[in-house]
């Protein structure tokens, strides 16, 4: 029996789905889910091994989640599209992700004509099909799309009630090609601990907060300390005014103690752990336009750094 395998990216415009499917695919959380456009900052590695099953060959899919589609107004809007093109750059299968309960707009024309300049073979998955309670609703959509691009394939499904993953995932290693294990088989991500950490606590800011408070934070970790069975974390959520630090902190230190307790679970879980978690708040104007901040936040900046020290 042949072995697939392949980097497959997800594009599509923001709050499309990318990162609930991945999560789907993966089996685990690996990417922040939340209903808030451009919460995905960084590409999200996820490494999916698929058994062989009937005519179905075995593989590894090395899918990337992406940050959504959209016009940059920022130093961080342009590091995240960079992030994107950088995924599309060498991927052998793209997978192009619409709502289905949206109007074809300007985000997915924009997300449509990356696909297109890649050239790289583009899988169409209309998702959110749950939300639709007609199923020949879909119809019209997918003769819409046929006629905007030739995709190797239109595969309706729903991320979120994992709708349509079994014809995707026959899809997508049809399509890739023979080739080698590029990961073990144990391994599911590439981000370090650290990382994924700060995304836990990250993850929180954005459920517990509103307006513009979750676009205007980001977490670094200033201490990881793993010991055999408890875990010491320090982490400073950067805002970039003091009206936003008020919100985050709240009322005698209660928001901070709420995201810090939502927060805390999440890491147990991947650090394997009891953990003791301490966050402070800090004001970092304008951070979002600072290169050497957004540097500091790339975690395959740092690697390579500390690889070439």
């Amino acid at each position: 029996m042949t072995f697939h395998s392949g980097y497959v990216s997800i594009l599509g415009r923001p709050n499309v789905g990318k990162s609930t499917l991945l999560n789907a695919l993966v089996g685990e959380k690996l990417a922040i889910v939340s209903p808030k456009p451009q919460t995905t900052r960084n590409r999200v590695l996820g490494i999916l091994q698929v058994p062989s099953q009937g005519d179905r060959p075995s593989g590894q899919v090395i899918l990337i989640d992406t940050p959504g589609v959209h016009k940059p107004d920022s130093s961080l809007g342009r590091t995240m599209m960079a992030e994107v093109r950088q995924a599309l750059a060498g991927c052998d299968l793209l997978l192009l992700m619409a709502d289905v309960t949206h109007r074809f707009g300007r985000e997915d024309q924009f997300a449509l004509e990356m696909a297109k300049s890649s050239g790289t073979p583009v899988l169409l998955l209309l998702n959110k099909i749950d939300r639709v309670p007609k199923k020949d609703q879909l119809l019209p959509i997918m003769e819409e799309y046929r006629h905007r691009h030739d995709f190797r394939a239109i595969i309706p499904l729903s991320a979120r009630k994992r709708q349509g993953l079994d014809v995707l995932l026959e899809t997508m290693l049809k399509d890739l090609p023979e080739g080698p294990r590029y990961f073990p088989e144990d391994q599911i991500t590439d981000q370090p601990l650290r990382f994924m950490v700060a995304e836990s606590i990250r993850q929180q800011v954005v459920e517990a907060t509103s307006e513009e408070v979750p676009y205007a934070t980001a977490v670094v970790i200033d201490a990881f300390e793993e010991g055999e069975r408890l875990t010491r974390v320090a982490a400073t959520i950067h805002c970039e005014r003091e009206g936003q630090k008020r919100i985050l902190v709240g009322r005698h230190g209660q928001m901070l103690k709420k995201i810090g307790t939502a927060a805390r679970p999440e890491i147990v879980r991947l650090v394997g752990t009891r953990v003791f978690l301490e966050l402070f708040v800090k004001v970092s104007p304008q951070w979002r336009e600072s290169r050497s901040f957004l540097e500091a936040l790339d975690w395959r900046r740092q690697f390579l750094e500390g690889r070439a020290e």
